[in-house]
């Protein structure tokens, strides 16, 4: 078996793109307080009026909130339809932001996007956070959102084919999910997954430990803070469900795995992806220059590019209209 894992081609214009951007992204970091400098409740509340990295969030009219049973409480759900009003299927969606920050409303532009082009329904899941929330509240949530739309969610809105997909943390728990249902439920219900800049080992794969505190966004003591309050109350960092990297990774969904070479989560998905083509899993692979984490979250023709990707990708799992 021959892994290849090739750098997506791109011009000159977009690479100098990307290394400006990241140049003044880095600065923007520098230039502002340390979030753990505040207690993470105060930093989300930062996050919404757009005093951070990314601007506030721009809510879109058009999201439908549902509400689920949840195995602690409700779990708020925030659904796009597909503009055509007979949809190809349905995306469920699992925010970002390490497990403590984020929300299913900030990416509402990018999902209402996504279900245009790909006419497809998406829902994103309003998981609770940590540290007030440590492992396993998300994943029990996110578990508890994919049972809901392969079943009553399913027949409620007519949806034929399923995927799944988040970026980082949200990665994350997107691989975790589709291992609990595969072990916990006997279920396979996913036509795909779309992984993006996941957080697949909270142990730190090489390229985490070695970043160090160049401020791209994130560098490697956000990542060991995201790993402690997640796993405020255990098991260990190793635990398969905790860092699914460490899972069996046999009988999933044919998987896009997406990062930047500018990104400290690199190495989980180059590893990610080795673990998956040695099951013989369809796995895509793309690797971005110069993208930096989550670069597809801001305005950049290498998100446009890996968009376009995406929206491929989804429209060939879902295969032809009926």
């Amino acid at each position: 078996m021959t892994f290849s894992f090739p750098h997506i081609s791109i011009s000159t214009e977009l690479e100098e793109e990307a290394r400006q951007f990241n140049a003044a992204l880095e600065a923007q970091m520098t230039a502002l307080p340390d979030q753990w400098s505040f207690p993470p409740s105060v930093s989300r509340e930062r996050r919404l009026q757009g005093l951070g990295a990314f601007p506030a969030p721009q809510m879109s009219p058009t999201a439908i909130m549902l509400s689920i049973n949840g195995p602690k409480a409700p779990i708020p759900l925030r659904l796009f339809k597909a503009p055509s009003g007979n949809p190809q299927g349905v995306l469920l969606h699992i925010h970002g932001g390490g497990f403590v920050f984020g929300s299913c409303a900030h990416q509402d532009p990018y999902l209402e996007a996504l279900a245009a082009s790909a006419d497809i329904d998406i829902v994103s899941v309003e998981y609770r956070l940590a540290p007030e929330y440590p492992f396993p509240a998300g994943l029990e949530d996110c578990e508890a959102a994919a049972l809901w739309i392969t079943g009553e969610g399913a027949k409620q809105h007519q949806w034929q084919k399923i995927l799944i997909g988040g970026e980082s943390a949200g990665a994350n728990l997107a691989l975790a999910t589709m291992i609990r249902l595969r072990d916990s439920h006997k279920k396979a219900p996913f036509e795909g997954a779309i992984l993006s800049a996941g957080f697949y080992d909270l142990n730190l794969t090489p390229s985490a430990r070695n970043w160090g505190t160049r401020p791209l966004l994130l560098n490697t003591r956000d990542l060991e803070l995201f790993a402690k309050h997640y796993v405020l109350r255990g098991p260990d960092k190793t635990h398969p469900e905790v860092s699914p990297l460490y899972a069996e990774l046999h009988d999933l969904p044919p998987t896009i795995v997406t990062v930047g070479t500018e990104d400290p989560l690199l190495d989980d998905s180059l590893f990610l992806a080795a673990r998956l083509q040695a099951t013989n899993c369809e796995v895509h692979v793309e690797i971005y220059p110069n993208g930096c984490h989550v670069f597809q979250s801001f305005d950049l023709g290498l998100a446009k590019l890996s968009g376009e990707s995406i929206d491929t990708f989804i429209k060939d799992r879902l295969g032809p209209r009926r």
